[in-house]
């Protein structure tokens, strides 16, 4: 059976006082409401008997109307499910007499304007993100993920909810999940806090952004690396930020470099365990330099680390802000890349002194994260099947970029040159000089490929050719084939 979706009926108009029958108000009311979008294709209708008591008028001029609307093909009716908008309107249906006086909310001939900083935020359109095969990058296992426990816990506090799930919650988050995270953080990413220290949000781009207006004046100087992370790129133009482009070498970013640019920067924004997009690793000398750099300069640094838990020749690195003694460092973690990104759970440990600040910012964004999941979350964690998902997940991913770099050996062994191996859930492969990256992500998005070109993570158009390939998403199968697709492209 067809499945019928529902919703509320728009309020009926009708002059109860004219000389139009009834059953012709009824009818063109419901012609307006299906053309003009109001009513949506397989919407469930109210029946006659209820509608006719709802406007407390006679049955038959319902009846009347309906019949007609049938006939035109504007209702349609389903075995069990009742009567609803046709889910195929006829494309030559009559319209409206366009003749009628118009109620435009903003006259035509007035341009409607936005922020001019959006302007900055437009980005070209990007047809491998908007596909799920192969080489997705950011995308966890889905299909391995253990859905049949969550959804046990899930149920068990859905169920009968008790009331504090269904108020508003604290800014900061659910205390035990806050305490969950502050002991796992200690344990696996040597990161120095305690439960008021972290700060829960909707996933990594929201503690981003909470970051920088918590942080960042407009027109303050920001370090982020070069290449780096688009969507902290975005972020920062949302306020305004004069990003400082340094670049990232074997070990991590130039910071050198970083203070000959400009060595007053407000703030630095780094993937030290695992550098999007070229996968180096942070030498603990430029950890030092960095670290040394704040706290001369009173400067911020943003550590975000955002698949630190994926390492493959031994455990992960320690963070950075376990080695700062100063309290410069805000550090952003996600669950969004270890568990499902429709999660939406991320969280930020913030210096004990600026925890005020943030809770303020964070309670002006949109003021809580959704309960329900961050208990479930809790439980996750507590009951021990966050440890065990991450060390299945570790030794699948390692199976997946194996079965990658022999894919990348057997289909373009000669034109790929690969870097950023060790860890995390993708890696970059520079591609031969005069190969255009964006236009050949484009032709592998066609093949259902997502093959994200490397070029778009530079702050400069002059940056490096390659692909990013995500691997923890596919199968080895789906890894092989869209190899050998994209050797086509190439």
């Amino acid at each position: 059976m067809k499945r019928i979706s529902t919703g509320f009926l728009p309020p009926v108009a009708l002059d109860m006082a004219g000389s139009t029958p009834m059953y012709d108000q009824l009818s063109e009311w419901f012609r307006r409401a299906i053309l003009e979008g109001r009513l949506r294709p397989g919407q469930r209708v109210p029946s006659t008997r209820s509608l006719a008591k709802e406007l407390r008028i006679s049955r038959v001029p319902v009846l009347s109307a309906y019949e007609q609307l049938y006939a035109e093909g504007y209702l349609e009716t389903f075995v069990g499910a009742g009567t609803c908008v046709a889910r195929a309107i006829p494309g030559k249906a009559a319209k409206p007499n366009d003749t009628r006086e118009r109620h435009d909310p903003v006259p035509s001939a007035t341009p409607r304007t936005v922020a001019q900083r959006v302007a900055d935020l437009r980005v070209p359109p990007q047809t491998w993100a908007n596909t799920q095969g192969a080489f997705r990058v950011g995308l966890p296992a889905i299909d391995h993920f253990p859905i049949t426990t969550w959804s046990k816990l899930i149920n068990h506090h859905a169920r009968k909810p008790p009331m504090e799930l269904m108020v508003y919650g604290e800014p900061m988050g659910y205390l035990p999940l806050r305490e969950a995270i502050a002991e796992y953080l200690g344990t696996v990413r040597t990161v120095r806090c305690d439960a008021s220290q972290i700060l829960i949000t909707t996933g990594s781009q929201h503690g981003l952004q909470i970051c920088i207006h918590a942080l960042i004046n407009t027109g303050d100087s920001v370090w982020m690396e070069d290449p780096g992370y688009p969507g902290a790129r975005q972020a920062l133009r949302t306020l305004g930020a004069d990003i400082v482009p340094v670049p990232v070498d074997d070990e991590g970013l130039d910071v050198e470099a970083g203070i000959r640019l400009n060595r007053h920067a407000r703030a630095a924004y780094i993937s030290p365990s695992h550098q999007f997009p070229l996968g180096v690793t942070m030498s603990a000398a430029r950890r030092m330099q960095l670290l040394s750099w704040a706290s001369n300069s009173g400067a911020w640094i943003i550590e975000d680390d955002y698949d630190s838990e994926y390492r493959f020749g031994g455990r992960p690195l320690a963070s950075l802000q376990g080695m700062d003694t100063e309290g410069r460092v805000v550090y952003v973690g996600t669950f969004s890349k270890v568990m499902f990104p429709a999660l939406r759970v991320g969280y930020l440990v913030v210096p004990k002194d600026l925890v005020p600040a943030f809770a303020a910012v964070r309670d002006a964004f949109d003021t809580f994260s959704s309960t329900l999941y961050q208990v479930v979350l809790t439980d996750f964690i507590r009951e021990g099947h966050f440890a065990r998902h991450i060390r299945r997940m570790r030794t699948l991913y390692l199976e997946r970029r194996n079965a990658l770099l022999e894919a990348i050996d057997t289909y373009m062994g000669d034109k790929l040159e690969v870097i950023g191996t060790q860890a995390g859930m993708q890696l970059a492969a520079l591609l031969p000089p005069g190969v255009n990256d964006v236009a050949l992500s484009i032709e592998a998005a066609k093949l259902g490929i997502a093959a994200r070109p490397l070029s778009i993570s530079y702050a400069a158009r002059t940056g490096r050719s390659g692909i990013i390939l995500g691997y923890s998403g596919a199968n080895v199968h789906e890894l092989r084939e869209g190899m050998r697709k994209l050797a086509t492209c190439l």
